[in-house]
């Protein structure tokens, strides 16, 4: 196996339905030969810190050499956290006020430096999860995905940017089925902004090269893209998004795709 690091990781006090006690993850990670890696749970929103307190009271249990502290936000609208401030919405928010905003809004993230001081937060990962308020058709988000990568990779607070691309929602003809429907500007411009800002990229195991909702050719493709991006210079690190009950994933064969494509253990860095 090329790697023994793993920096995306959800636990049951993720939002999302995640379910590994933390114990369960760290005994899991040390029989699977990871060596170095953390914990990721969710804020989408400032209704998810109480997650993060929980999060971090079992992390402090079950805290050992190489494993680390961090969190996943998404990228969010100033909008949507204004109105959860204010506490001005209605019904179930636990991923954000996904509707009503304007497309081409500013956007934010839920967390400062003086949260990441209070919960000790070692290290942020900062994903691309939905378009923000565009029609379901694919240029549009596509655009709005990248302006999402690029508001991430500029962001200071932000050490990892997850999944580039991931994409689980309607489209009407969506780059899931061909990846080259972005532009290559896109990939050459998020490349440059991930060198200039010392970001790392995520290759994610569970959410793309392992994902069964996405076909064999988009794959390839997207592993295509991967060696791009290594061309283009960009550094990587790897994360399962495990939301296993159990630390259980085909790492082996996460690792064999990359070596395939020419990937080796130098190639993965570490946020901490």
């Amino acid at each position: 196996m090329i790697f023994k690091d793993d920096w995306h990781i959800h636990s049951i006090h993720s939002c999302d339905g995640a379910c590994m006690e933390i114990e369960d993850l760290v005994k899991g990670a040390a029989a699977a030969g990871i060596e170095r890696y953390g914990i990721t749970d969710h804020i989408h929103t400032q209704f998810n810190y109480p997650d993060i307190k929980e999060s971090r009271k079992s992390y402090e249990k079950n805290r050992i050499e190489g494993f680390h502290f961090g969190v996943e936000v998404s990228c969010v609208s100033k909008w949507e956290l204004e109105k959860v401030e204010t506490k001005n919405y209605a019904g179930d928010i636990t991923y954000g006020i996904r509707q009503g905003g304007t497309p081409g809004c500013r956007l934010a993230i839920a967390i400062d430096e003086e949260f990441i001081e209070k919960y000790s937060i070692e290290f942020v990962v900062g994903g691309t999860h939905w378009a923000m308020y565009t029609d379901n058709e694919a240029s549009k988000i596509i655009k709005d995905y990248h302006r999402q990568n690029m508001f991430l990779a500029e962001n200071p607070l932000v050490d990892i940017i997850a999944h580039p691309w991931w994409y689980y929602g309607p489209c009407t003809d969506g780059w899931t089925e061909d990846f080259g429907m972005i532009p290559y500007s896109y990939h050459e411009e998020f490349a440059k902004a991930c060198i200039s800002n010392n970001k790392l990229m995520e290759i994610n195991i569970a959410a793309m090269l392992l994902s069964r909702n996405y076909s064999k050719k988009f794959k390839e493709m997207y592993v295509d893209y991967l060696i791009l991006m290594k061309e283009l210079g960009v550094k990587f690190s790897i994360g399962s998004d495990c939301h296993n009950e159990f630390y259980d994933l085909d790492l082996p064969e996460a690792s064999e795709m990359l070596k395939k494509a020419g990937f080796n253990e130098y190639d993965f860095h570490s946020p901490v």
